[in-house]
């Protein structure tokens, strides 16, 4: 669990919490102070930041609100399955609610909860099982029930009527909770417990989910592959080069980067040749991963061309044809395509 800290992430469940603690009159710096997260990125959805970037945020936002029950409940009603990218997708596309709940499991660092779930069978139901244990106690409320509210949230994106569910949680009892767990089919609750759990009957985790699409699910499925692969890949110094190129558009020099880390060229150089990259490579790889982003997203060639800074469209094309093995026409095609 403590390596998992220097997990990268999506910024989307911090921009989120930050939203709601900025309408509640605190400021962008007192929510941002020694977590490392740049101002800039609060308004650049498709950064990236560790776990323990976005638990500082979180330390933040309790010290400055207080550890009043109910605040991570408000705060995560707005965190829908649609702000979580590939990983929502793929649970949304998932058949019945027992491969959402495998996805969920199977892609935990790619979901909005900085603690981590686990799934077993126990007699006629399937437990979810929620570990805290890396996340520090002052902010376990909060962040228990910005997991409990944003649950609540995803079945009510899926269905008019909640699943029924049985669930444990590691607080203490409060009448904040009562409405709350009537509103969102809890059919019985304990509190106080060792820690949370989230209990199905087997039965309802063959239930099919409204927007199945086998097709969809395995696209999106294999996208958050990787897109795990890629965050995990990356540690390091290369980690946080590839972090500012990709915050900058994958337009910046070496010495551009060198400098932004405190760096000179040649010990950036140094660095990143002891963890097995070349600037070079990682300013292709962010390319490309920017490439695809904008392609899928409906730019054209030359615009994504002219986006990412190249020269001419048959220079970004010939670039693109060397990833991916195909010309930018052909994959902005085939990403139309794919099913949704």
């Amino acid at each position: 669990m403590t390596d998992g800290l220097g997990q990268r992430r999506s910024i989307t469940s911090a921009l989120l919490i930050a939203e709601f603690a900025v309408e509640r009159g605190v400021q962008p710096a007192q929510l941002l102070h020694g977590t490392g997260i740049a101002r800039e990125m609060l308004d650049d959805p498709t950064a990236e930041i560790t776990r323990a970037q976005e638990i500082g945020l979180l330390e933040n936002v309790v010290a400055a609100l207080g550890d009043e029950p109910g605040f991570g409940l408000f705060a995560g009603i707005r965190s829908h399955l649609a702000n979580h990218g590939v990983w929502g997708f793929a649970i949304i596309n998932s058949p019945t609610v027992r491969s959402a709940v495998e996805v969920f499991v199977q892609y935990n660092d790619l979901s909005f909860s900085v603690a981590r779930f686990r799934a077993h069978n126990e007699g006629s139901e399937i437990w979810l099982v929620r570990d805290d244990t890396a996340v520090p106690p002052r902010i376990r409320r909060f962040a228990l029930e910005w997991d409990l509210a944003t649950f609540a949230t995803m079945q009510r994106d899926f269905f008019l009527t909640p699943i029924p569910v049985r669930v444990e949680i590691a607080i203490e009892a409060h009448p904040m909770y009562e409405m709350f767990n009537l509103l969102n089919g809890v059919a019985e609750v304990s509190f106080s417990a060792p820690c949370t759990i989230l209990k199905f009957a087997r039965g309802a985790l063959d239930l099919p989910l409204p927007q199945a699409n086998s097709l969809s699910a395995a696209y999106y499925e294999k996208k958050c592959m990787e897109l795990l692969q890629l965050r995990r890949s990356r540690g390091g110094v290369s980690g946080q080069v590839r972090a500012l190129l990709i915050h900058r558009s994958g337009v910046a020099s070496q010495p551009e980067v060198a400098d932004a880390l405190n760096l000179s060229v040649r010990t950036l150089r140094r660095r990143l040749a002891q963890e097995g990259t070349t600037f070079r490579e990682l300013s292709d790889e962010t390319s490309a991963l920017l490439a695809e982003q904008l392609l899928a997203a409906g730019l054209t060639a030359e615009q994504t061309s002219t986006r990412l800074g190249y020269s001419s469209g048959s220079a970004f094309a010939a670039a693109f044809r060397s990833w991916k093995g195909q010309t930018p026409h052909q994959y902005a095609r085939d990403a139309r395509a794919a099913p949704r």
